[in-house]
């Protein structure tokens, strides 16, 4: 996948912004406050996911102003498309001519894979930033994935309000039964797509981080629902199992406890918790070789490179390892956001933009 060309008008301090990007390496710089970040920010909208930044439309419109536009021109699917995205408050997507219901309608047809600051609570932070990594992942690569994930939660929500009316009427149990069987039988699907991918993201992810880290500490990582490979049908009783089990505890805490809603994965550093004994660095290291496995992944399934969009990484990183990283992604189209370009621009392919004022300038 190619962007050929992006806009962005009102779009946090964006007051209009276009540019024709090279297909391989893109740098965009200038100082802090500038506007680098909302760039990147604008193109990844564009996946149909919210914002890995803010969750309200009206943080990514510009004050004063009543509602952003996006526009990408891309190659995917061997053809090239158009989508245009407004933000008012709410956000209505385009594609090729044609107004679809969501901007949900992009999972699937435009993939982008970003590292921001913010990707570091992948494995400093709880497992809810974890979950969510899996979550946007697989929704990327199995759109049906995100749509048993929404059934899921809606059943989630009802058992969740079922709890606090027993509380106050203590009605015969047996209620809960329909709703117990549903949420374990969407929970298993939901499950096992996420066992089947953290099976193909951890060889990809500990060669990666070998690469990075030259390797000095093996990386590795589970997920905390069960070790094994095993199937949907075992899940689904697994998990029936669990939720029966936790039932007093969801009457005290009027919340189901049991499910993949709560489950997490378990990052390791020569078999040690990540989070714990890790250092920011090898942290760093850990979220950036997920990351790039997760973008790898994306071109194994679908055959479509996903745009990588690094925002603020390199200069934590020494030459060794922007070297194994910058020759990782030779071939694909990248665009990374820094302060001083001058470690980048040694490539001899692509191009560099600086960005002052939230104005965007190709440069020689």
């Amino acid at each position: 996948m190619i962007i050929n060309f992006h806009s962005a008008k009102k779009f946090r301090n964006l007051d209009f912004v276009e540019f024709t990007p090279h297909p391989e390496m893109n740098v965009i710089y200038g100082e802090n406050g500038q506007g680098k970040t909302n760039i990147i920010e604008s193109i990844w909208m564009m996946t149909g996911f919210y914002s890995f930044r803010a969750r309200k439309n009206a943080q990514l419109i510009q004050q004063g102003s009543e509602e952003a536009e996006i526009e990408t021109l891309f190659y995917s699917q061997q053809r090239e498309q158009n989508a245009v995205m407004k933000i008012n408050k709410r956000k209505e997507i385009e594609l090729n001519g044609v107004k679809e219901e969501s901007p949900r309608v992009m999972m699937g047809k435009f993939f982008a894979v970003v590292f921001s600051p913010n990707t570091l609570g992948i494995v400093q932070d709880g497992p809810s930033e974890r979950r969510k990594m899996l979550d946007i992942a697989l929704s990327l690569i199995k759109p049906n994935y995100a749509v048993i994930m929404s059934r899921y939660l809606r059943v989630l929500d009802q058992r969740n309000a079922l709890l606090k009316k027993y509380a106050e009427k203590k009605f015969d149990l047996m209620y809960f039964e329909p709703w117990d069987e549903e949420l374990a039988s969407l929970g298993a699907k939901i499950i096992k797509y996420r066992l089947d991918y953290v099976e193909k993201l951890r060889e990809l992810s500990a060669e990666i981080y070998k690469g990075i880290s030259s390797g000095r500490e093996e990386f590795s990582f589970y997920y905390d629902f069960s070790k094994e490979n095993i199937s949907e049908s075992e899940i689904k009783e697994k998990l029936k199992d669990n939720i029966l089990k936790s039932r007093d505890a969801d009457f005290k805490r009027f919340y189901t406890n049991a499910g993949p809603h709560t489950d997490d994965i378990v990052l390791t550093l020569d078999a040690r918790d990540a989070r714990i004994f890790g250092s920011q660095g090898q942290q760093r290291s850990c979220a950036l070789a997920l990351k790039l496995g997760e973008a790898s992944i994306i071109e194994k399934i679908t055959g479509e490179c996903p745009v990588v969009l690094l925002d603020d990484v390199m200069s934590e990183l020494d030459e060794g390892r922007q070297t194994f990283i910058l020759n990782y992604l030779d071939n694909w189209q990248v665009f990374i956001t820094c302060c001083d370009p001058s470690t980048l621009l040694r490539s001899k392919k692509g191009k560099a933009f600086e960005v002052k004022d939230g104005k965007i300038n190709e440069m020689e």
